[in-house]
């Protein structure tokens, strides 16, 4: 009977103390959200070589829809205002696939189409990061600092495509 009742005893405070459990002295910080709020200063302090269109190429792409949506991106894009990527994963796609698409003939080059698909690889990459919850502010400007680069290539591309062309090579 006794070695029952001990049995008992031991049981039942085994069962008490496995409900206490020791708190942990190590107390790990509760992360807080990283601020990703960029503004049209943090962007104006991005150095990079911006081309412009030429006249002629935008007499070229007056039709094409898909550029003139580009244009409307980056200028929001250099606002501040990033709301464009944000979970909007199926227009995104469709932009890209008419930018990729719509490309009028005179621009329709491997050199085009490689600074589109460049872009394309931007555009996605900004979405990305955009949506991620743990991108720094320093990650955010790298990677809005590397799209605008690539519309400043496409742009440099499709000029220099429509001055070649006009350019006149007499051969020997």
């Amino acid at each position: 009977m006794r070695t029952y009742f001990l049995v008992t005893f031991f049981i039942i405070f085994a069962l008490i103390s496995c409900g206490k459990q020791k708190e942990s002295e190590h107390k790990t910080p509760i992360q807080e959200p990283v601020l990703t709020k960029i503004s049209e200063k943090d962007i104006s302090k991005l150095k990079f070589l911006e081309y412009t269109l030429d006249v002629k190429t935008e007499n070229e792409i007056e039709n094409w829809m898909a550029f003139k949506e580009l244009e409307d991106l980056v200028i929001s894009v250099k606002k501040g205002d990033l709301s464009y990527f944000k979970n909007n994963n199926d227009a995104l796609l469709k932009f890209v696939k008419e930018l990729k698409e719509k490309v009028p003939d005179t621009l329709n080059t491997p050199s085009v189409n490689a600074r589109i698909t460049t872009l394309e690889t931007k555009i996605y990459k900004l979405e990305s990061l955009y949506n991620l919850s743990e991108t720094s502010k320093d990650e955010l400007s790298l990677i809005i600092k590397e799209f605008l680069e690539a519309v400043s290539n496409l742009n440099l591309q499709m000029n220099k495509k429509l001055e070649k062309d006009s350019q006149i090579i007499e051969t020997p």
